[in-house]
């Protein structure tokens, strides 16, 4: 008979994960709620272009969208975070329950535009985490051949934002050969890539949207607060 304690682990705070609470008793039926950011502030971007063919998707996959668009977003810390333009960055992020981040690749990374609206994003607003627990998808538009610079670092974000990104990806090689004139993106294998990536990411946020608190709780935490309210309560007994 093995001994399976464990060491430093407070038994208390030590969680075995339980199937029962990742299936929702009562799960939501309301359309997923889909944020959609893009990286240019192009006349014709086609980062934008490319992030509106797939909101038109995600609407006939049954999601409510609201695309972000940057035109007068200022520099991170650049003003005050009460900004009109930062203060809507921040209610739609808070509004979603997944997002879109599509980005054109600039010296072999994804563009400032970008950058600067993922960097507005604080990782905590008080007690609330605006993009820990959901689900985001991530996609590139490239001048030349196809690149996976862009995408890749935006997973390495999506990562350290606390987001559930999903497996596939879509990086549009030449993109200017890739849309008519109306805008519309032409027939193509990276159109039904997109498809496929949209559809994927409504999947996913239908599957975790109602159980990411459980999915983003962890142990770590659970012993820091504990640790913090322990402190708290020693103290109170102090000045008693």
């Amino acid at each position: 008979m093995t001994d399976d304690t464990l060491p430093n682990v407070i038994e208390a705070l030590f969680h075995v994960p339980s199937l029962d609470r990742l299936l929702p008793a009562a799960p939501s039926r309301h359309p997923p709620r889909i944020l959609l950011l893009y990286g240019s502030l192009r006349e014709r971007s086609y980062s934008r272009l490319l992030t509106l063919e797939a909101e038109r998707l995600l609407n006939r996959l049954g999601a409510e969208t609201r695309v972000y668009h940057a035109d007068g977003l200022p520099l991170p810390d650049g003003a005050p975070v009460e900004h009109p333009k930062v203060a809507e960055l921040r209610e739609l992020t808070l509004w979603s329950e997944g997002q879109v981040w599509c980005s054109p690749e600039r010296h072999g990374a994804m563009s400032a535009v970008m950058k600067a609206q993922i960097d507005w994003i604080p990782l905590a607003l008080g007690a609330i985490r605006p993009t820990q627990g959901r689900t985001l998808a991530v996609m590139q538009v490239c001048g030349g051949s196809q690149s996976f610079n862009a995408v890749n670092q935006m997973r390495i974000l999506g990562r350290w934002m606390r987001m559930l990104t999903i497996p596939n990806q879509s990086s549009v090689a030449k993109a200017y050969q890739e849309f008519d004139e109306a805008g519309r993106m032409k027939p193509s294998a990276f159109y039904d890539r997109v498809v496929d990536v949209m559809e994927e990411l409504v999947k996913f946020t239908l599957l975790t949207r109602d159980i990411s608190p459980y999915l983003t709780d962890r142990y770590s935490e659970r012993k820091e607060a504990a640790e913090a309210l322990e402190a708290r309560l020693a103290l109170d007994a102090a000045v008693r």
